[in-house]
């Protein structure tokens, strides 16, 4: 299994990603864009907003779109690009499978997915 990618932390890095390309999904907005670095493993960031729910609902949510990055980006997401995953009230509820649909649609959709090297387990 790959490692779980970088994280974005600072503001700075998640506004330079807002100015990319953006797909909304049921479960999850993506929003990429490359970086200038080239074959460097990708970065992703996350947030919630407080239309979302309350502090425990906003939290599970971001732990469920975690979950799926550590698995997903490592396997499809383009090397130097930076990811900013926000997430929806849908993914309080949707199945793991259909949050991992939406992300693999977004990736593709977003023009920076790749073929797996390895099958998920």
């Amino acid at each position: 299994m790959p490692d779980a990618p970088a994280r974005l932390k600072q503001r700075a890095d998640f506004l330079r990603v807002a100015q990319g390309a953006k797909y909304a999904a049921p479960g999850l907005v993506l929003q990429g864009r490359a970086r200038a670095d080239d074959g460097a493993a990708p970065r992703v960031g996350f947030t919630v907003s407080k239309r979302v729910g309350n502090a425990v609902e906003r939290n599970r949510v971001k732990r469920r779109l975690k979950a799926l990055a550590d698995r997903l980006i490592p396997l499809y997401a383009a090397p130097s690009h930076d990811y900013v995953v926000i997430g929806r009230r849908a993914a309080l509820t949707r199945s793991h499978a259909a949050l991992g649909a939406d992300m693999k649609k977004a990736l593709r959709k977003l023009g920076a997915a790749r073929a797996p090297e390895v099958t998920e387990p």
